[in-house]
């Protein structure tokens, strides 16, 4: 086991020192501002949560990765067509796809790294886009599945990338978003 302590970083509290897994998962959206309406401390605060905390988590992580382990950092079906209102919020999860790439191919070939993009999922997190009928059901019909994600679907994804069911999956991207467009 391991805890987080302030500013995120990890202790590890057994002995035996080795992380088998580690989900990258903190992430913001305070502001339904347009990009170039977003106030530079907005800015700040997309950018340390959304991306910069990934990357001192697995920082922090690496020397307890050993051959097998496997990082998923999750991103969001946003980093692909953000938006207006999400628009810098979809910025930073598209540095995530990035970031991705560029962890595979620095910690291969011991470690798997990999990236789930869910779609909005009815969670206190996207209240403001789901809690709202009618926003909702335009998300819903932009699937093609009728139906927003739930948090089972975005944790099976999760697990099956951190399993080793994908032990020869690395460097890539599950976008689970019910078929949403989702293409750079």
């Amino acid at each position: 086991m391991y805890q987080m302590h302030n500013r995120g970083r990890i202790w590890l509290t057994r002995p035996f020192r080795k992380l088998d897994v580690i989900v990258s998962n903190a992430a913001v959206n305070p502001t339904v501002a347009t990009i170039l309406e977003t106030k530079e401390q907005t800015l700040d605060k997309l950018w340390d949560i959304n991306v910069k905390a990934a990357i001192l988590l697995l920082q922090d992580a690496a020397p307890y990765l050993q051959k097998g382990s496997s990082v998923v950092i999750i991103s969001s079906i946003a980093a692909y067509r953000p938006p207006a209102s999400m628009g810098m919020y979809g910025v930073t999860k598209t540095a995530l796809l990035g970031l991705t790439k560029a962890l595979a191919a620095e910690m291969a070939p011991n470690t798997r790294v990999n990236c789930v993009a869910p779609s909005f999922v009815p969670t206190h997190f996207a209240k403001f886009i789901t809690g709202d009928a009618n926003l909702r059901r335009e998300f819903e019909a932009k699937t093609l599945l009728s139906r927003l994600g739930t948090t089972q679907d975005m944790a099976a994804a999760t697990a099956y990338l951190a399993s080793d069911d994908a032990a020869y999956v690395t460097r890539e991207t599950l976008v689970v978003a019910g078929g949403m467009q989702s293409r750079l």
